[in-house]
């Protein structure tokens, strides 16, 4: 998303109405959502989804083992061998060095050893065994190894997903209000983690007389902006946590098409092995939002 077309808006956008959207109340909009859903659904319970994950493993310098065993520093799934080798951290650098007796691989090509700390681009090696996928991920300063299992029983035992009813009036043809410089805004995470992140404007919605700003988050490049939110029915109806919603970058009059019906749990409300941020303060809405996603009932 780049700047100079975001700063543009600030100016242009505070001139344009704001309500329910014209076209939310189309004969297909219904239809529309549960395809949406039936999107999302997909995403989650497939073979690299959300509920794969098994292990979230924090890494201090120095040398772990890791395996099935009881006894190793970093315990895997069951299907893994008992001793899976050796991750040595130092500074930046995680090697890991395969147990002779052990066989894992990256892309398909079986390796003894090798270097799993992300690369500059953020990349990261994908080791597997078996159903077991492992790799690093950097929040911060953290050094964390993430585990997944594409036989994770929360796989089958997903329970679905209660939402509230489809409602048109939740849409809104909202407008965008840039910030120019870029705000930095800081955020939390669910692990204690704090980081700024740039935030090229808010999103502006009215609702019964009220004016609501979300502050969002995009990257350079982003086509879309990425809302985290907290409302009235947080902890309660929805998760404690807040949910998220990407909507569309705005159109070149400012606009945006802001529909609360896709507003969706974050991963936190399914497994403990996520690292989600969390809504920032001004993103809390006095305001029940009775659209979307309502909390996981499963268990995890």
């Amino acid at each position: 998303m780049p700047r100079p077309h975001l700063a543009a808006l600030s100016l242009c956008c505070l001139l344009l109405p704001l309500g329910a959207s014209p076209d939310a109340r189309a004969a297909d909009y219904p239809a529309e959502i549960e395809a949406w859903r039936a999107s999302r659904i997909e995403r989650l319970t497939g073979p690299t989804g959300w509920l794969t994950l098994a292990g979230l493993h924090r890494l201090a310098a120095g040398e772990h083992t890791l395996g099935s065993a009881a006894q190793a520093n970093i315990v895997l799934p069951a299907s893994v061998p008992a001793c899976l080798g050796i991750l040595t951290v130092a500074d930046d650098s995680v090697y890991l060095r395969v147990d002779p007796a052990a066989t894992v691989s990256v892309d398909g090509e079986a390796r003894t050893g090798l270097e799993l700390a992300p690369n500059a681009s953020g990349d990261t090696p994908i080791v597997e065994i078996g159903s077991v996928s492992f790799f690093i991920i950097r929040r911060g300063d953290l050094l964390l190894l993430r585990v997944r299992d594409s036989e994770h029983p929360d796989r089958a035992a997903f329970a679905g997903i209660d939402s509230f009813a489809i409602d048109p009036a939740w849409r809104f043809a909202a407008r965008f209000e840039a910030y120019d410089p870029v705000k930095q805004i800081p955020i939390a995470n669910i692990i204690g983690l704090v980081s700024d992140n740039p935030s090229w404007g808010a999103v502006v919605f009215e609702h019964e007389g009220e004016t609501y700003r979300i502050d969002a988050v995009a990257e350079p490049g982003d086509e879309q902006l990425f809302l985290i939110l907290g409302d009235a029915t947080s902890g309660h109806e929805t998760y404690g946590g807040g949910r998220y919603l990407y909507v569309d970058a705005p159109d070149a009059d400012g606009r945006v098409d802001l529909d609360f019906n896709k507003t969706y749990n974050p991963p936190c409300a399914f497994t403990p092995y996520a690292t989600c941020p969390l809504p920032p303060i001004q993103n809390r809405l006095d305001l029940r939002i009775e659209a979307g996603e309502k909390n996981y009932v499963g268990d995890h």
